[in-house]
């Protein structure tokens, strides 16, 4: 573990560091108040989770040098080697408790990229240290964490923004922008698609043993289980595959709806769901009888959301599709017409009274169609008002870096697109889709001769947002929230 030059640290320069009259001077942050740095400063910054999307968030966050990059945790040194030797001078770690112990003093800001059932301890950890944070997407493995991460992020004045970079996308202002002019009319009707899952799901809990990598001892797998229930570890699992089992991940919706629904949610600017309800595809391995997997993400679900109309009138419905399965075309999109990105893979309808507004991932590819039968694009001069479009993930990353530089409710702060205050209500609605496939796989066996299942939770499941509850199936509301093993909790 590389250790830090701490006889003159940069603060100790800052507190000598008056300059001339007549020039600026940096001012250290404790006269600032906390939370707030000078613009011309460097943020120290540390990543958990440095290989994978990690490996892009930190070099983001870092802007070829406009920030510094201190340390980097992640369990696995071989996944993280790349971002190790571009940051060669910042201190390696396995375990983020630690790193954040040792040097919570010489770290200002933090990047969590880490599957997502330690997105919240990890970003509750930084939090309660006053460290703004980046936390990857979806927010949180459940809704409970989502809403408690919202509310931390205010209570500990930090600057926050999740990693569902599209937000950062200058064409999302496109649609909101022919939204707000009346375009298409009243949107009563939203379809979301995806062609996740792209790893293995829906398969049997894996029972084959498997030695651990070289690049990961026992003390790291226990590292990686964190706060979830301790399994052996398995291909099946780590890296990548987590995705697809829920003490892990957070299937096909929490791997893309934080993209895709972002767009209806923001233009609409949708709130608390009222109620959900869902289908999902089996699987047989023997005639008549489907496999019962809890443990694992369906291969395929059709989830829809209602939500209260933000200025009144009927529900607005959106309806969520994976596994490959899409909407089809509606009558006013010529039928040669892609839907959503050009290979129609993944994409968004926004269905009103007078048209469609459509778009694929991250709001790309925007386009409306016009009861008239007219077509409308982005105009060929459109020159996007984000400052930042030019930047690698049209600056996501960076937007936030300058923002916890400027400090908590500043003008930078309140323009990031995605601060925990948007997404997590974004989350939750993503995460009430996984509540109602998981309260729909719930099963236990029933009295018949044959044993077979009885699944009480396929039905509409209504949602008291504020509460965080279903309120007519009691058995889903433990999904909700999630017992975490001895040793970990949420602050």
């Amino acid at each position: 573990m590389q250790m830090a030059d701490k006889n003159l640290n940069r603060r100790e320069a800052i507190k000598l560091g008056a300059i001339s009259a007549g020039s600026f001077f940096i001012v250290p942050r404790h006269v600032l108040g906390r939370g707030y740095r000078a613009p011309s400063d460097k943020l120290n910054i540390a990543a958990i989770g440095a290989g994978g999307k990690g490996k892009s968030d930190i070099r983001n966050a870092w802007n070829n040098g406009a920030e510094n990059v201190v340390a980097l945790c992640d369990i696995d040194t071989d996944r993280a080697q790349e971002s190790a030797k571009k940051f060669n001078k910042a201190k390696v770690y396995t375990d983020f408790r630690v790193m954040l112990e040792d040097m919570g003093n010489d770290i200002d800001a933090v990047t969590i990229s880490t599957p997502d059932h330690t997105h919240a301890v990890a970003a509750m950890a930084a939090m309660q240290l006053g460290k703004h944070v980046y936390v990857q997407k979806p927010l949180t493995h459940n809704i409970r964490e989502a809403r408690t991460l919202t509310e931390a992020a205010r209570r500990y004045k930090i600057v926050s923004q999740m990693g569902n970079q599209g937000a950062s996308n200058p064409d999302q202002q496109l649609l909101i922008d022919w939204y707000e002019k009346g375009l298409i009319g009243k949107v009563h009707t939203v379809h979301v698609w995806t062609n996740r899952p792209v790893w293995p799901q829906g398969i049997p809990v894996p029972t084959d043993h498997h030695k651990l990598p070289e690049a990961i001892s026992a003390e790291d797998w226990d590292l990686f289980i964190g706060p979830a229930k301790m399994v052996d570890y398995h291909p099946l699992y780590h890296p990548f595959k987590w995705r697809g089992w829920w003490n892990f991940g957070t299937g096909a919706l929490g791997d893309m709806g934080c993209h895709l629904i972002d767009p209806a949610f923001r233009v609409l600017k949708l709130g608390y769901p009222s109620e959900v309800e869902c289908s999902v595809g089996q699987v047989f391995t023997q005639d008549w009888v489907p496999e019962y997997i809890p443990e694992g993400c369906p291969p395929s679900s059709r989830v829809e959301i209602k939500f209260p109309d933000p200025k009144g009138g009927a529900p607005i419905k959106m309806t969520w599709h994976d596994g490959g399965l899409r909407p089809f075309h509606p009558d006013l999109i010529p039928a040669d017409d892609q839907l959503g990105d050009p290979d129609s893979a993944n994409g968004v309808l926004m269905i009103g009274d007078k048209g469609i507004i459509t778009c694929g991932t991250y709001g790309r590819h925007p386009q409306v169609y016009l009861n008239n039968g007219e077509k409308i694009g982005a105009p060929a001069d459109y020159v996007p008002k984000n400052k930042y479009a030019s930047m690698p993930e049209n600056g996501h990353q960076t937007s936030w870096t300058d923002a916890c530089k400027a400090g908590f409710e500043s003008d930078e702060h309140k323009a990031l697109t995605s601060s925990f205050d948007y997404a997590g209500p974004l989350t939750e609605t993503v995460l009430m889709g996984n509540l109602a496939i998981r309260s729909y796989m719930l099963g236990k066996k029933g009295n018949d001769r044959r044993g077979r299942m009885k699944y009480e939770g396929r039905k509409k499941l209504i949602w008291d947002g504020a509460a965080m509850k279903i309120t007519n199936f009691e058995e889903g509301n433990e999904f909700v929230s999630r017992s975490y093993r001895q040793g970990w909790s949420l602050g």
